[in-house]
């Protein structure tokens, strides 16, 4: 399945990375054009290196930005609608993995001694308020004109779970949470809000050759693009509130058949269905 998304302009974060980059020429392919963020400006220059050579450079631009500079991804915002007019799509992917703390520490699990205040408000930044202020500054013109995809990455249950994952599971579980209330919040503008994760350890640069694990035994970040494009597409109107497990869509299968095997709702909301509260439950 080819989305068509001409006329659409889409903001990606974490643009520069394995996801980002896939995300990035797949949206250009299918006609949209692409703010193309990330924090690692030769990265960014060489993501646009790779366009230019195939072809898909004229409705894309490059725009360095820390995500956890709420100012910053407001500005990145209005830059996207000066060039292009209005934005669609956000794509919320920049985050920073547990490598960043200690390059081993996906197979030497890293004890809370070793996480200092610092690194957890950093990440805590990048991975959980980098999307908030993302979706605070996005949110608006997509109400003004009653259309909006916000397609966030979270991760596995397992991985928000695991002892000695942390910054990186509590914030991604955070994420999760918040793209919840926010596809309940946004339903009634025409805004749909619905999360991708890959479904286990990916083959992105977050996973460094260090690690031991062989690159042909994770999930390829392409695996990734199917259903984010589904998502983008007006025949995803009205789905909203949904999770995707990327390594469980068939792209040769039916839409039909590849979400049965790959769609949830976000997060837990079996979870969420007895509270103690006044008059038995609150509004939603």
């Amino acid at each position: 399945m080819t989305a068509a998304l001409n006329g659409r302009t889409a903001l990606v974060t974490g643009a520069a990375g394995g996801f980002g980059s896939q995300f990035t020429r797949a949206l250009l392919r299918a006609g949209a054009a692409v703010m193309a963020t990330d924090i690692d400006e030769d990265g960014l220059e060489r993501l646009g290196t790779t366009m230019r050579g195939a072809g898909l450079a004229s409705d894309l631009d490059l725009r360095p930005l820390d995500i956890s500079d709420c100012e910053a991804c407001a500005s990145a915002v209005e830059a996207t609608d000066r060039r292009f007019g209005s934005l669609d799509i956000l794509i919320n992917n920049g985050a920073l993995g547990m490598p960043a703390i200690r390059e081993d520490s996906l197979t030497n699990l890293l004890a809370i001694e070793e996480v200092t205040p610092a690194w957890w408000d950093r990440m805590v930044a990048v991975n959980l308020s980098g999307a908030w202020y993302m979706t605070r500054a996005a949110v608006p013109g997509m109400k003004r004109r009653g259309w909006g995809r916000i397609i966030t990455v979270t991760t596995s249950f397992f991985s928000m779970l695991r002892g000695r994952f942390h910054p990186y599971g509590p914030a991604k579980a955070g994420l999760e949470a918040m793209a919840a209330g926010h596809a309940r919040e946004f339903a009634p503008d025409g805004i749909t809000v619905n999360v991708v994760i890959p479904g286990g350890l990916a083959d992105t640069p977050m996973v460094p050759e260090s690690s031991g694990y062989r690159r042909e035994d994770m999930v390829p970040a392409v695996k990734m693009v199917p259903p984010v494009l589904w998502l983008c597409s007006s025949a995803a109107d009205g789905v909203t509130g949904q999770r995707y497990v990327a390594a469980h869509w068939d792209e040769t299968a039916p839409v039909a058949a590849a979400r049965a095997a790959s769609e949830a709702p976000i997060a837990w909301p079996e979870l969420a269905q007895t509270p103690v509260w006044p008059g038995g439950k609150p509004d939603d």
